[in-house]
């Protein structure tokens, strides 16, 4: 029961990851959660925090279902969940693209389910000392009443600075945001060890957000290259910029003339 005596809702969650362990840190107050997840790792780790880890049809079974599966593979879980699901049930993805992703879920899911995309702006990394303040994308795909509670919650409940937007603006922005900012820290992770002494203002605040990425995945990466149909032309201007800085360089190298 809650401080208000209702009962807790029952929330689903698939995938129990490094994410999906941030979002039960901050979930669990509120719900009465239940996970799939096949790893033993992670079955090891919903049991030490009193999860019930059950089978993916009774994830469906929950009044909220929340999508937690890395990109590549929301198609299989999209697939594993659909047949048993109740009319009424809300479902959530937390990926970070959002156009491909809502077009599946409104084509795979059946009509008496409501859908809401969200992306949380932030990671294990970046949230490891707390949520409040910090931003989340919600598109609101199917059921606009549902998608307005979901918004209450996040912000009202949780803290956070909700920024609602289409699944086009969000992957268009995001191409940017975190296509541009990935393709940096991988290539400075490469060229690790870098200096940590003789350092500038500038250059540590850049390695602070090289740390913030350390551990992501290349996986995840990869999601943000791949499966964001607005990454390719961002990415290829971005190559063509450097070329041009680089033919610049050589071009007023004082030292050859």
């Amino acid at each position: 029961m809650t401080q208000d005596g209702h009962t807790k809702k029952t929330l689903g969650l698939l995938g129990l990851g490094a994410f999906g362990r941030l979002m039960l840190k901050h979930l669990a107050p509120h719900f009465d959660i239940r996970a799939f997840d096949p790893s033993p790792e992670a079955v090891a780790f919903g049991q030490d925090h009193g999860v019930t880890m059950v089978s993916c049809e009774e994830v469906a079974k929950a009044e909220i279902v929340v999508l937690g599966p890395p990109v590549p593979r929301m198609g299989e879980a999209v697939a594993s969940i659909r047949d048993h699901l109740v009319p009424g049930t809300l479902v959530l993805d937390v990926g970070s693209v959002k156009y491909n992703i809502a077009n599946l879920l409104v084509q795979e899911l059946p009509d008496h389910v409501d859908v809401v995309c969200t992306h949380p702006l932030f990671g294990p990394q970046s949230g490891k000392d707390g949520i409040a303040g910090l931003k989340i994308a919600v598109c609101p795909v199917r059921g606009e009443d549902r998608a307005q509670k979901v918004i209450a919650f996040l912000r009202d409940v949780l803290d956070l600075n909700v920024i609602v937007t289409t699944p086009e603006n969000h992957d268009r922005e995001m191409a940017a945001v975190m296509g541009l900012t990935h393709m940096v820290a991988k290539v400075l992770l490469e060229m690790e060890p870098l200096p940590t002494d003789l350092t500038t203002k500038s250059y540590e605040r850049l390695m602070e957000a090289v740390d913030i990425l350390r551990y992501d995945s290349m996986e995840l990466f990869l999601a943000i290259e791949h499966d964001n149909p607005f990454s390719t032309e961002v990415r290829k201007t971005f190559f063509a910029k450097a070329d041009a800085l680089r033919q610049f360089l050589e071009d007023h190298d004082y030292k050859k003339e």
